[in-house]
């Protein structure tokens, strides 16, 4: 699984936490990630829970590229 994390702070001390990553995790796994993201920017940052966002974006591995191959692709050469 492929993760990329964007993290905007709003005007309003909003944080807003993007996640990207290929398809294939499970909902535990998605609702850990919310839970521990979030318990992070309120230890380290002191938020509050409710004004943190966080967005899971899911990518097929076909519509993501690494080494300049798509993911798909790349894990199959790596399997061989």
């Amino acid at each position: 699984m492929s993760v990329s994390i964007k993290y905007t702070m709003k005007v309003f001390s909003m944080p807003y936490v993007n996640v990207q990553i290929t398809k294939g995790a499970s909902r535990e796994q998605k609702r850990r990630l919310v839970e521990e993201i979030t318990a992070s920017l309120v230890t380290n940052l002191g938020k509050k829970p409710e004004h943190i966002h966080i967005v899971l974006q899911e990518i097929a591995e076909e519509d993501w590229g690494y080494a300049g191959m798509l993911t798909d692709d790349w894990k199959e050469r790596q399997n061989k």
